[in-house]
């Protein structure tokens, strides 16, 4: 996550709302017209349910008290704005909490094809449809859980099992591989890109292999894990991960299989 931001927060009202600008929707508009053809194709049939129960608006950027109100019914789920960008300790407190996080801006024009801090079209149109799902409002859950009983020197360490399934994981179903992960379903090159690129790794799901793999924000993933159903998933988020993340430790982090950030000066 990058740990600054040209974007502010934008403040809900006592009802919570935001009272976002007719330049804000027509962006979440043309977001969406641009992303749900490539979600239809190669996104996997959860998010793709999610979205059914869900109806999000096409045509201006979502609420989340709105959401929210869909979501209790379904998994017992909140969604809440909250500044562009928050320390792992407020993100594990939410989650264990059933509170996911929702940056409360859009990104502007200029960002539009790809933005480094995530935004409400990639918070609502890339996460909300999985916490619609039981099960993956259970493991969201779980790691929050986990994340109230690491070290602050384990974050980075958890974060990882996040990154590689809620965010950035894929799934098989029949011969093909999908789309599970809100960061691929909200991006317009990357969502293709990992199900089809030929240059593209893709690992079978393991926790302590995932624990130990490096990533970067601001490129394609050069790495994937592909669950084989979502019960890997749930019996990920039953073991002891406290310990998963020593093991990994010990063994020590794998080798990046991507260039390292040039640092200025």
């Amino acid at each position: 996550m990058p740990k600054s931001t040209k974007y502010t927060a934008k403040t809900p009202d006592h009802e919570g709302r935001i009272d976002y600008s007719a330049q804000d929707d027509a962006v979440w508009c043309d977001l969406v017209a641009q992303q749900q053809p490539r979600v239809a194709k190669f996104a996997a049939r959860p998010f793709l349910e999610g979205q059914k129960k869900l109806n999000l608006p096409m045509d201006r950027v979502p609420q989340c008290v709105d959401l929210t109100e869909s979501l209790l019914p379904l998994t017992g789920w909140r969604v809440a704005p909250v500044p562009a960008l928050i320390g792992f300790s407020q993100f594990f407190k939410m989650l264990s909490e059933r509170t996911f996080p929702a940056a409360s801006f859009i990104r502007d024009r200029e960002d539009f094809d790809y933005i480094e801090e995530p935004d409400i079209f990639h918070e609502i149109y890339g996460h909300s449809p999985l916490l619609a799902d039981a099960r993956f409002a259970e493991f969201s859950q779980a790691i929050g859980e986990t994340g109230l009983r690491c070290g602050a020197g384990d974050y980075a360490w958890l974060i990882r099992l996040y990154w590689f399934t809620v965010e950035f994981g894929l799934i098989r179903e029949g011969d093909a591989i999908k789309v599970l992960g809100s960061g691929l379903a909200s991006s317009p090159g990357e969502l293709q890109y990992s199900v089809e690129d030929q240059t593209a790794v893709r690992k079978p799901f393991d926790v302590i292999d995932i624990l130990r793999t490096p990533y970067r924000i601001d490129i394609n993933q050069p790495v994937y894990f592909v669950l084989n159903d979502v019960q890997q998933l749930l019996n990920a988020c039953k073991r002891d991960l406290l310990q998963d993340i020593k093991t990994a430790q010990a063994l020590g982090l794998h080798a990046p299989s991507f260039p390292q950030k040039k640092m200025a000066g």
